[in-house]
């Protein structure tokens, strides 16, 4: 009886949030400000360095996706962290990668929230993701698509591993970001920041 008191307690100091071994340095693919903001956060408080990498063309109408960005590139400039415009590396931007993600979820329209679009959303994304951390050779990538309570973290970790077995040399950080006070820490800095908080995940069939 002792033991497994004793078991059961060990387990109880196990932290929610678990780095990955040899793990220093991460490219943070980030939805939105206010879902990052915690995540760095925490990352800085733990000497692993974040390097952001917004990339949502999914997101509608063009303003509401002007607005998300500035608002994450803010944050960054704020902590003097590195971000990466993903849109903005090719000459096109956002309208030829808005074309390609709808092109990906073609067909997936009508689907709900959660459903097969949002799978499909989450691997496109994650997939460049995870190219980007290649090309910088940085071994982990990570997400605060994770952070959000309105999205299923099933869904995401299998986009983020689908992604990491697509490309060579890269390891997807499955991790539910809400742990460990974070999701509380999230609505301080909204405030604190005055973050531009969206009411709808992105793309036009959620703005519906």
């Amino acid at each position: 009886m002792q033991i497994f008191l004793y078991l059961c307690s060990q387990m109880a100091k196990q932290p929610a949030i678990i780095v990955p071994e040899g793990c220093t340095r991460v490219l943070l693919h980030a939805c939105c400000a206010p879902c990052s903001s915690a995540i760095v956060e925490w990352l800085l408080a733990h000497e692993i360095e974040p390097v952001i990498y917004y990339f949502n063309p999914n997101i509608y109408p063009l303003e509401e996706y002007e607005i998300r960005k500035n608002e994450s590139k803010r944050h960054a400039e704020s902590l003097g962290i590195r971000w990466i415009d993903r849109d903005r590396l090719g000459v096109t931007g956002y309208g030829q990668a808005h074309d390609e993600w709808r092109q990906a979820v073609c067909g997936l329209e009508n689907e709900p929230e959660r459903g097969r679009r949002c799978e499909q959303c989450f691997y496109v994304r994650l997939l460049a993701t995870a190219k980007k951390a290649q090309e910088l050779g940085i071994p982990f990538f990570a997400t605060t698509l994770a952070s959000s309570r309105w999205k299923n973290l099933e869904q995401i970790n299998a986009a983020g591993s689908k992604a990491a077995d697509a490309v060579n040399g890269v390891q997807f950080w499955a991790q539910n970001w809400r742990k460990e006070g974070l999701q509380e820490r999230r609505n301080e800095l909204l405030k604190e920041y005055n973050f531009y908080n969206q009411l709808y995940c992105g793309c036009e069939f959620s703005q519906k």
